[in-house]
């Protein structure tokens, strides 16, 4: 697997389309920090780590607005393995009039771009979710 971001982001994306309460994603540390932000943020729902045949995965509930509508409307990811977009913190603007944010890996882990300003610290612009 070349890009396990895009294949988290994926998985969540085509879940939610199939309307599936949770998704299984392969175990990495920056996946479990993403899934964390995202649950902070009230994009996914409950996450815990789990071990089967030896290998660690994800296990992310989803969350579902009223009607069955999915709380991520879109994902749309910035940085590939092949194209790298940095970001500073006087650069960075709300997504969506502050309705959904961008997620940024930085040597202060990964936070989203309201942390980012806060800190007064600049990135990798992962990507963008409302």
């Amino acid at each position: 697997m070349t890009d396990p971001i895009s294949d988290l982001l994926t998985r969540i994306r085509n879940a939610q389309i199939a309307k599936h309460a949770s998704v299984d994603i392969p175990y990495s540390q920056v996946k479990a920090a993403i899934i964390k932000v995202l649950y902070e943020e009230g994009f996914v729902g409950a996450f815990k780590v789990v071990e089967n045949e030896g290998r660690k995965s994800l296990q992310v509930s989803l969350r579902y607005a009223v009607g069955q509508e999915p709380m991520i409307s879109e994902i749309h990811r910035n940085s590939r393995p092949g194209r790298r977009s940095y970001v500073g913190y006087r650069r960075m603007k709300p997504v969506r009039s502050g309705m959904g944010m961008s997620v940024l890996s930085t040597p202060k882990g990964i936070l989203t771009d309201v942390q980012a300003r806060e800190n007064k610290i600049g990135g990798e612009l992962l990507f963008t979710i409302w």
